[in-house]
């Protein structure tokens, strides 16, 4: 059984992955407030956008799947708030702490909610640009860029604004 829907009210966006693969690229959302609940599946958000308010709350209900972050090179991701219930850990290989005194004016993602049996993946840079190009949806921004004259933007979400 594979259920998959996103609905959006006015103060937060929702993303349910049950058994599937849910991939939100690009501009997608403007809300600083993201729900995700998954069991057995993968939830991958490109938090890159600069449409994206400079705090964002992530709840997580996750049981035994995997959320894939895509984010800017200078963000910071505070997991701290997030329960752990059984295995699983925060994959971040470049992490930002909020005592980087240099990073004053970077994205604040704050992840909470409860997670079990489960990992967060955090990609920045490069790595978020390949894995936003590893994907159906880059396949078709390249395909309407080409009709219209235009730019991708599900590599680079900045590029629809002049950035």
């Amino acid at each position: 059984m594979t259920t998959t829907s996103t609905e959006t009210t006015d103060a937060t966006e929702r993303i349910h992955a049950d058994h599937a693969v849910i991939k939100r690229l690009g501009n997608w959302t403007r809300t600083g407030h993201i729900q995700v609940r998954a069991r057995r599946g993968l939830a991958v958000l490109d938090l890159r956008s600069p449409d994206l308010p400079d705090g964002i709350d992530l709840h997580l209900e996750l049981q035994r799947a995997t959320v894939k972050l895509l984010v800017p090179d200078d963000a910071v991701v505070d997991h701290w708030a997030l329960g752990w219930t059984a295995r699983g850990k925060v994959k971040d290989a470049q992490g930002r702490t909020a005592e980087d005194s240099a990073l004053a004016d970077a994205r604040r993602i704050r992840l909470t909610g409860v997670a079990a049996d489960s990992e967060v993946r955090i990609h920045r840079g490069g790595i978020a640009v390949l894995s936003a190009m590893c994907s159906r949806a880059y396949l078709q921004d390249l395909r309407l860029a080409h009709r219209t004259g235009g730019h991708p933007t599900v590599d680079d979400p900045a590029r629809s604004h002049g950035h």
